[in-house]
């Protein structure tokens, strides 16, 4: 016989009342407690994680901030680089590009920290400057300092010549002269010309701005120039010294273009029909004199 349901409830009421309860740190209140602890709600974990998130950023900035701070105060490596005898192009930290003509040399840093991105030329060089407007690009060509936020001019800045000259072919630049005695804006087309004697600053209308920029190429222009300026190119693009012994030859216009890489003995082989001169090497220097019949 099968006990009935009424009667397995009284043996159950029976057996939880002769049965004792836990006492102590094991009682349903304690344990309820414990339980709790170790019971973390959505919104704790969220907590735990913000403040987990927290001090991981603030560990990077910190460790981006140290890192900044660090490569502020790190010294500026200074770098030069010569053309020699062959036109040499380079680009700078800020992504500008420059042209440096034979027997140039441009020094600059390896990197721009200051607002002002200076480089300093010696000879002559072709720029196409990197836009930026907050960082104004300066050309040191002692003495003449061209201050530039993005565009493409020439500068001639050879030591031994009596003139440097700046040629604007895009945008704008400002050209100063030392101490800052003499400003010029340049407008594209035009050219500032610092004579080192006088310690003047002119505005010039640059004739044809290709010609003034053909020495990328290899090329020389001399469109019916002065004998004593086409002799000043030569000589710079090929650093050797050439000196006019007749006066009358000075000023003498020749019309001449060497677009095929001709060397130095060549060009003077082909100008000196037109000009009506013969030369001489003595040593390390070319002697122009009028030929004589």
């Amino acid at each position: 016989m099968e006990p009935s349901h009424d009667s397995i409830d009284k043996i159950l009421d029976r057996l939880i009342a002769s049965t004792r309860s836990p006492r102590g740190r094991y009682s349903a209140s304690e344990s309820w407690k414990l339980l709790e602890k170790r019971i973390v709600s959505p919104q704790a974990k969220r907590l735990r994680l913000f403040r987990l998130a927290g001090g991981v950023a603030a560990s990077i900035l910190l460790c981006l901030a140290s890192w900044f701070v660090y490569d502020y105060r790190r010294p500026v490596a200074v770098q030069t680089v010569s053309a020699g005898a062959a036109i040499s192009v380079i680009t700078l930290p800020d992504r500008t590009k420059v042209t440096l003509n034979r027997y140039s040399s441009l020094t600059y840093p390896d990197r721009f920290k200051t607002d002002r991105r200076e480089v300093l030329l010696q000879g002559e060089a072709y720029f196409e400057v990197e836009k930026d407007a907050r960082h104004p690009f300066i050309v040191k060509a002692d003495p003449v300092e061209v201050e530039v936020l993005g565009t493409h001019f020439n500068v001639e800045a050879y030591p031994g010549d009596a003139e440097v000259r700046t040629t604007l072919l895009e945008g704008s630049v400002a050209v100063s002269a030392p101490a800052g005695n003499s400003r010029i804006m340049l407008s594209p087309g035009e050219s500032a010309v610092y004579n080192r004697t006088d310690k003047t600053l002119q505005e010039e209308k640059a004739e044809e701005n290709k010609a003034a920029t053909d020495w990328r190429d290899g090329h020389f222009h001399f469109d019916y120039l002065p004998l004593q300026e086409i002799v000043r190119v030569l000589s710079n693009a090929f650093q050797v010294k050439i000196r006019i012994t007749d006066e009358t030859l000075r000023n003498f216009r020749i019309r001449a273009h060497f677009t095929k890489g001709e060397n130095l003995d060549e060009i003077l082989d082909l100008l000196q029909p037109a000009g009506n001169f013969s030369y001489v090497k003595a040593n390390d220097t070319i002697w122009i004199s009028s030929k004589r019949n």
